[in-house]
């Protein structure tokens, strides 16, 4: 989890235009769909327990609503940038249209450390967030949700300032809020989950059992942790978690070649995802370097933290024994990586399917809302399942026609998508 060299916006364009030059788009084309529609940068003064003024920077980007309201993540995060949250509206685009549910893409971002910040602090934050971005956010224009080190506490406080100034009830206008407050059982899961039910039909295609695997995680927040769970309780073993360390403000790879115990290092873990270095050490856990957790001798890896952790650099690392990689963060693999993937003959599951539970299930979220009937977690579930399952065969069916790195393939669906959309609105 170190510091990178790649911006991530220069990364999902350049993904894009391969792609754009598979499907021949034209120049009008590709001008509208490699930018977003609307960037917005702002400042959030908020009053702090000690009786002073600190000033937040804020974003939001919404990169294409042709298909329907744009739809992404808030961040809190010390190192935020504007480029970050461009680049994760653009593959949010992709990421709705490769699952097929009417949503375009957004994001949205605070640099800020929620991590030394007391709840009175963050709800200022937030509601100073929701403020400044009233007018540009709502169930039918532009819907948030959570995203890395945010929460369905902070979604509801952004919820009830959006209304308190509305003057009126609008559940659907947020999503990942907490259950019994508008959100959908089963969202703390789906993003998680439907990393490893993509998983399932990779295995299958590979020939493999899931029983006789084993997996390295990178990250062990929402979503390493529910895609390890359910993995798991499938028959899978993983041997080796990565995560950061807030106190020593580095990253440590927690390994047991007899399986990690999910639900053990779930008790000895924070809010923010850092594992209790000492507690691992107590329950027989080696500690390794933070990159470690690239270079174990598994089935799978599951980089499900942050962008650009595989690069040519560290390409090497990796074991002949790596079948499948699985893409639980956004872009955790760089572009000039994506070669040595294909050389290698890994079998890659793209970020914007792999993860795309998240999303689907706030789809739902949404729906539920929005017609204030609530469905139960299994039906909840299931229908994830579905969406995930009819996404990865769509995608693997293009990706055997064209012969194309299954990257490509979701790139092929997703922009075709949208590219109609656009067509079909007369904006080119």
């Amino acid at each position: 989890m170190s510091e990178s060299k790649y911006n991530p916006f220069e990364s999902a364009q350049t993904q894009f235009d391969n792609v754009a030059e598979i499907l021949g788009l034209d120049d009008g084309m590709r001008a509208i769909l490699r930018q977003p529609m609307k960037i917005m940068q702002f400042t959030i003064p908020v009053k702090m327990d000690d009786g002073t003024t600190k000033v937040f920077t804020g974003f939001r980007s919404r990169h294409n609503d042709a298909r329907g309201p744009g739809k992404g993540g808030i961040r809190f995060d010390p190192h935020e940038t504007i480029d970050d949250v461009k680049a994760l509206s653009m593959w949010m685009t992709w990421k709705c249209a490769v699952v097929n549910i009417p949503l375009g893409g957004g994001k949205g971002g605070i640099i800020c450390d929620p991590r030394v910040m007391s709840q009175g602090e963050q709800e200022r934050l937030c509601r100073g967030y929701m403020r400044q971005l009233y007018s540009q956010v709502g169930p039918n224009a532009d819907v948030p949700a959570p995203d890395m080190m945010t929460n369905g506490q902070h979604m509801l406080w952004m919820l009830d300032e959006y209304e308190t100034i509305a003057g009126a009830r609008y559940p659907g206008m947020i999503t990942g809020k907490p259950v019994g407050m508008g959100g959908s059982l089963g969202r703390t899961e789906a993003t998680g989950y439907g990393v490893v039910y993509t998983l399932v039909e990779a295995l299958k295609i590979k020939g493999l059992d899931i029983t006789k695997t084993t997996a390295s995680v990178q990250g062990f927040g929402n979503v390493a942790e529910y895609a390890a769970r359910l993995y798991t309780e499938l028959g899978g073993k993983v041997v080796a978690v990565s995560c950061w360390n807030a106190a020593d403000k580095k990253a440590y790879t927690f390994k047991n070649q007899n399986g990690c115990d999910i639900d053990a290092l779930v008790k000895i873990k924070d809010s923010f995802g850092s594992i209790d270095k000492e507690k691992a050490i107590a329950l027989g856990y080696e500690i390794l370097d933070g990159d470690a957790w690239l270079g174990q001798e598994v089935d799978i890896l599951i980089p499900a933290a942050l962008q650009n952790q595989i690069t040519p650099d560290n390409f090497p690392m990796i074991k002949d024994s790596v079948k499948i990689i699985c893409e639980g963060a956004n872009g955790p693999t760089t572009p000039d990586c994506d070669g040595l993937v294909k050389d290698k003959g890994i079998f890659m599951i793209p970020d914007f399917l792999c993860n795309a539970g998240g999303v689907t299930c706030s789809y739902f979220e949404q729906v539920q809302c929005n017609m204030n009937y609530f469905w139960d977690k299994e039906e909840v579930l299931t229908k994830l399942e579905r969406a995930m399952t009819d996404a990865f065969k769509a995608v693997y069916k293009v990706s055997e026609e064209r012969n194309l790195y299954m990257r490509d393939a979701a790139y092929v669906i997703a922009i075709n998508r949208v590219a109609e959309a656009v067509k079909l609105r007369g904006w080119v």
